[in-house]
């Protein structure tokens, strides 16, 4: 999963115009996703490793905004 987040592309600036890239990582939310290839920069949230199916770490999307919105 790591290399999956962390790869660069030596001829795409932007990991959602690389169609190697799969997986996008949120340190913010603490979120992984699989990148949806159509233009734009949306993802699907998943909650385990496609490759090996471990679970991976809860979101942190709903405790950020409750803490935002103090």
């Amino acid at each position: 999963m790591r290399y999956h987040v962390s790869s660069t592309c030596s001829v795409h600036t932007e990991r959602f115009d690389c169609p190697d890239a799969l997986i996008d990582y949120s340190p913010k939310f603490d979120e992984y996703g699989i990148i949806v290839h159509d233009g734009g920069s949306s993802v699907i949230g998943i909650r385990f490793c496609p490759w090996c199916g471990t679970e991976l770490p809860p979101s942190k999307r709903e405790a950020w905004h409750a803490e935002a919105e103090k």
